[in-house]
């Protein structure tokens, strides 16, 4: 009996994970519930390594270095954003191929330099993008795809959540989220939002924001933006994102030409009305775990890596989702539109 080639990867290949704090260890634990049997670990905070290895038995290494050495096969970047891409290059550079976390990167600085290298030495690549798995934004991106809702006009995305609810275990003031220099603030943490309009919708080509620091956060970085983004199909879509909301706030709406379609994450549903019918549909996933999304984007990666299907968003892609980030900053700070 032969295996499949995923079966393959999940048993023989060493997938280094570099960066090891909340997000680092989801990725280990999800890769462990996909079956993966070896896994490694870096960190320059090796109290973290130390509790990987306790818990998920990965094997730890005490620098980046030693770690490319050993030659993994694919590397997940999971560290703050301005580390992503000279690290991702080090491992491309190692011959592994990339699971980077979202933002791409703080900047655009070297990630044509990363997609070159990448390309070159013909490497899978997949940068996080853990709602496009969810069932209730799969639904509607169906529905726009089907034609359901006519042409698409008009699209809003929110969120909102109240930043020191993140991670209540530690200061929300030393997290990346609040630190310029490690590429925080709310336009990239969130990035989701952007994510997922440009999947529906497809590429940006202007964008209008407003950014700033309106609460009382004690933060470095923006904890409020608005963004108006023109996409070249003709939908406009209207963006809000804050660190202040105290209600969990995640949702869209889509407004066609023949009905409307929402989406919200907390309830997990999804609704449409038709007006030629003037009847409403809905769908809800009572039971969904937050992190169902997360394991579907593990397997995606390991169906990905074994050439089974095309990556949901490869490096050139990810690139366009960041520039349109940074011009919704880029705007703010001109006062006028930014086209792309």
């Amino acid at each position: 009996m032969t295996t499949a080639p995923s079966d393959d990867i999940r048993a023989q290949w060493p997938f280094l994970v570099v960066g090891v704090g909340s997000i680092g260890k989801r990725h280990i634990a999800n890769l462990r519930r996909a079956g993966v049997r070896r896994i490694w670990a870096y960190d320059p905070q090796r109290e973290r390594v130390d509790e990987a290895e306790a818990r998920w038995g990965v094997r730890g290494f005490a620098s980046l270095e030693d770690a490319l050495a050993a030659g993994p096969k694919a590397a997940l970047i999971c560290s703050p954003p301005v580390y992503h891409i000279p690290q991702a290059l080090a491992a491309a550079r190692a011959g592994a191929h990339l699971f980077i976390e979202k933002p791409l990167s703080a900047s655009l600085e070297g990630v044509d330099d990363l997609i070159a290298e990448v390309e070159a030495r013909g490497l899978r690549t997949l940068v996080g993008c853990n709602f496009r798995f969810h069932p209730g934004l799969q639904r509607l991106k169906a529905l726009v795809d089907q034609g359901a809702l006519g042409r698409v006009i008009f699209a809003r995305a929110e969120f909102g959540q109240y930043l020191p609810d993140w991670h209540p275990w530690e200061d929300y003031r030393q997290g990346y989220s609040a630190r310029r220099e490690l590429g925080g603030g709310v336009v990239l943490d969130r990035i989701h939002e952007i994510d997922y309009l440009v999947w529906l919708f497809g590429p940006v080509e202007e964008v209008t924001g407003l950014v700033g620091q309106w609460g009382d956060l004690d933060i470095e970085t923006e904890d409020l933006a608005e963004a108006w983004l023109r996409f070249r199909s003709g939908v406009v879509a209207a963006v809000h994102v804050d660190y202040l909301n105290r209600t969990y706030t995640c949702r869209a709406e889509v407004l066609g030409a023949r009905g409307t379609a929402w989406w919200s994450f907390a309830p997990h549903e999804a609704r449409i009305f038709d007006a030629d019918r003037a009847e409403t549909q809905s769908w809800a996933w009572p039971r969904y775990q937050v992190n169902d999304m997360y394991l579907a984007e593990t397997e995606h990666f390991l169906r990905v890596l074994a050439g089974l299907e095309p990556s949901a968003k490869d490096l050139r892609q990810a690139r366009h989702i960041l520039q349109v980030a940074l011009a919704v900053k880029a705007s703010a700070a001109q006062g006028r539109s930014v086209r792309l």
